[in-house]
């Protein structure tokens, strides 16, 4: 499977964050991209969609990302996806509890996109590798 039919999930209640992220990621990476707005969505779409990638904001309404994480691990179909966590700084407490529930990398907010488009690129490499 080519990386141009990689499909990824972006779970980020911030619409403005969210359109970038997305824009981002289909024009410069040349992905597939699915949105949520909130956590209760980004288990519903990643269920109907399996994406290769989910990208989700730490806070969001609904369901956090960090819960959103933990219970798309107890899920056959989406606990082997890769969860990458954006958080703005200072919320390192979020975070840690992120990455114990499963989460594989997070990044700080803001960032560039090519900063978060690498990133993106060497997890699924990694994913693809394993």
């Amino acid at each position: 499977m080519g990386l141009s039919m990689t499909k990824i999930l972006v779970a980020e209640d911030e619409a403005d964050i969210r359109e970038l992220v997305a824009f981002s990621l289909e024009n410069i990476g040349g992905f597939q991209v699915v949105k949520a707005r909130n956590g209760v969505e980004a288990v519903e779409v990643a269920r109907t969609e399996i994406p290769d990638l989910i990208l989700m904001d730490v806070r969001m309404p609904r369901m956090t990302g960090v819960e959103a994480c933990a219970k798309l691990k107890t899920i056959p179909e989406t606990k082997d996806i890769p969860v990458v966590f954006l958080s703005a700084m200072g919320q390192e407490q979020e975070i840690q509890q992120g990455m114990d529930v499963g989460a594989t990398e997070y990044v700080l907010k803001p960032f560039a996109p090519d900063v978060l488009m690498a990133k993106v690129r060497e997890i699924l490499e990694r994913a693809d590798k394993a």
